[in-house]
């Protein structure tokens, strides 16, 4: 059985007590955690692969609760402009988007992530069983929901044809090693209410996620005050939509009565405050939603709405974003916001006996980040490090399920070249659609 020893590093266990070891050790075998500080002398396994890591800080792998791999090609596409999503982003979905592009876009997004820290994700998109074979190869672990839309998509030309291959996809991966199957209906105000319910009624039956966007648009605020005199929140609790398996994503919006139906619920929130932020929306309550109990985790959302995907941007701006929005600056320490990428993502995802600390018995997932880069010294807090001065090129060593997939920052696996040059070679069509939408406007050339 592979086994590899990880010396020298300084161990952010993230478990429960927040433990820390500044000079500590982390043994795997196989694919788990066998020790943290093992013993000198304990039982190695024979083919033993020593790693020293310098003085890195050890993490839990980072989890993005929230993202699209499918749309790398959209990246800085009409970033500035006023109605993105119908003036970009769904033309193009259904015109230019095809399984192959969507597959190409997907391991490249694996790859950034990978880089980044990065070993589980949780996805919403089209052809999700093209994403899932790369999401295998790649060797990393996800959450992955079909979209599911009122209407026509790439994937499906009837209405909500997407629940039926929905259906189809959870049972083709229930019972995965590395990929929990989920079910994803787009938005609040893109699905009839008799299919939000029959999506819900499918993740029960299988014991699924549901992964939705939840009170992230004005005009979706507006449509269910008009039609229901209903927060879009309390809407979904109305229909029996809501439930701990519900994973709502973005709630900008959320009332003080909205956070109470999630607790309540035991709903989720995935908090994508890089896209929030850029598109003008606002700050979430995380601060109310964490003090109901609501459990929240982070996501980068697609490379569209928020460019990166990765979650040192993440701690960033959610810690000056959230410090501004109450005027307080010392709300959030910065061992917090790790937290909620780590064992706080690993609970709002249910995936708490598994991953999001480095403990004993728990899936070898863990990321290095190394400290001797320039921006790196000197290192008084190191969860003040990865949230104020930490970036992605700093992530050396990357493990999930005990495979090393990141070393000397490079894939192991793959070369980063190549796969952009594949990627960019089948966005020709797309590109060309992309140009022929915007050249009319100013944003873009």
């Amino acid at each position: 059985m592979k086994g590899y020893l990880i010396k020298n590093v300084h161990v952010l266990t993230m478990n429960e007590n927040m433990d820390e070891f500044p000079v500590g050790s982390i043994l795997i075998e196989g694919d788990s955690i066998k020790a943290i500080n093992p013993p000198d002398g304990a039982s190695l396994p024979p083919d033993i692969g020593i790693i020293d890591g310098k003085g890195a800080i050890a993490v839990p792998g980072f989890i993005n609760a929230h993202t699209h791999t499918g749309m790398i090609p959209f990246r800085s596409l009409g970033d500035d402009y006023p109605d993105r999503l119908r003036r970009f982003i769904l033309p193009l979905e259904r015109r230019a988007m095809t399984k192959e592009l969507i597959l190409l876009s997907a391991r490249y997004a694996c790859a950034e992530m990978l880089l980044s820290g990065i070993t589980c994700f949780a996805d919403m998109y089209y052809f999700e069983e093209e994403i899932a074979s790369v999401v295998k190869e790649m060797g990393m672990r996800a959450f992955l929901g079909q979209t599911i839309m009122e209407e026509a998509t790439c994937d499906s030309d009837e209405p909500h044809g997407a629940l039926a291959l929905a259906d189809g996809f959870i049972r083709a991966w229930r019972g995965d090693e590395l990929i929990t199957p989920m079910i994803a209906p787009h938005a609040t105000n893109t699905n009839s209410p008799e299919k939000i319910r029959q999506a819900a009624e499918v993740a029960g039956k299988y014991g699924v996620p549901v992964s939705m966007h939840v009170s992230e648009m004005d005009y979706e605020m507006a449509h269910f005050k008009k039609a229901y005199n209903k927060t879009p929140i309390a809407f979904l609790d109305s229909i029996g939509a809501l439930s701990p398996r519900f994973i709502a994503v973005h709630c900008v919006y959320a009332s003080e009565d909205d956070i109470s139906i999630l607790a309540a619920s035991g709903c989720a929130v995935a908090h994508c405050i890089g896209a929030n932020t850029k598109s003008g929306r606002g700050v979430a309550p995380v601060k109310q939603m964490l003090a109901a109990g609501v459990p929240v985790a982070l996501g980068t959302d697609g490379p569209s709405s928020g460019n990166t995907l990765d979650m040192f941007t993440q701690f960033n701006l959610f810690a000056k974003f959230h410090k501004t929005a109450h005027n307080d600056k010392a709300l959030f320490p910065a061992k917090e916001i790790v937290r909620l990428s780590t064992s706080g993502a690993a609970r709002a995802l249910g995936l708490g006996s598994i991953s999001g600390s480095l403990e004993a018995g728990k899936k070898a997932d863990i990321t290095l980040i190394e400290t001797e880069s320039v921006n790196m010294f000197p290192v008084f807090d190191p969860y003040s490090v990865l949230v104020y001065s930490a970036n992605s090129s700093n992530v050396d060593t990357v493990f999930v399920n005990g495979r090393l997939l990141l070393r000397g920052k490079k894939l192991t696996c793959f070369d980063l070249g190549e796969l952009r040059e594949k990627l960019r070679k089948e966005m020709g069509f797309f590109s060309k659609e992309a140009k022929a939408l915007a050249k009319d406007s100013k944003h873009f050339s």
